[in-house]
C-alpha cells in the first residue's frame, strides 16, 4: 500500500529540510511526498526543488499566489 503525505508550506526555509528529512528517511519506503508551496517568498521553493530532484517520490505544487491556511 502506497501512503500520501502532503506537506504544506508557506516561508518554511528555516524548517523545511528537518522536515523533509524526517519523512524521507522513514523506515516505509512506499510514500509519496506531495509538497504545496503556497507562493512563498523565501527559499522554501528552491530547497521544495532541490529535495524533488534527489528523490522521485516528492511531487512538488508550488502556487502562484498564496492561498491561505486550506
Amino acid at each position: 500500500m502506497k501512503v500520501s503525505v502532503i506537506m504544506p508550506a508557506y516561508n518554511a526555509e528555516d524548517y523545511i529540510r528537518k522536515s523533509l528529512d524526517s519523512v524521507v528517511n522513514q523506515v516505509y519506503k512506499n510514500l509519496e511526498i506531495i509538497l504545496v508551496d503556497d507562493a512563498s517568498t523565501d527559499s522554501t521553493k528552491n530547497i521544495i526543488k532541490e529535495y524533488a530532484e534527489k528523490d522521485d517520490r516528492i511531487i512538488p505544487f508550488y502556487l502562484s499566489t498564496n492561498k491561505g491556511v486550506s
